[in-house]
């Protein structure tokens, strides 16, 4: 049995309605060309302020895949 080695990549997700919801718009859009991926961790957080209120949010994660044999 192999034990796995991994390579990761640093992604930034945006949405106007929240944090969790920029997480799932960056994994959603990586996993249309990144195949084997496990795990995330948040690397940053962002929010753009528009007329005294935050309009949009920024999360920048780290994506780790499993790179093939």
């Amino acid at each position: 049995m192999n034990d796995p080695t991994y390579k990761y990549i640093e992604v930034v997700g945006t949405s106007s309605e929240g944090t969790d919801e920029a997480v799932r718009n960056a994994i959603k859009k990586a996993s249309k060309t990144i195949k084997h991926m496990d795990w995330f961790f948040i690397h940053d957080t962002r929010g753009l302020v528009e007329n005294g209120n935050v309009s949009s949010w920024q999360v920048t994660i780290k994506i780790g895949f499993k790179i093939e044999d």
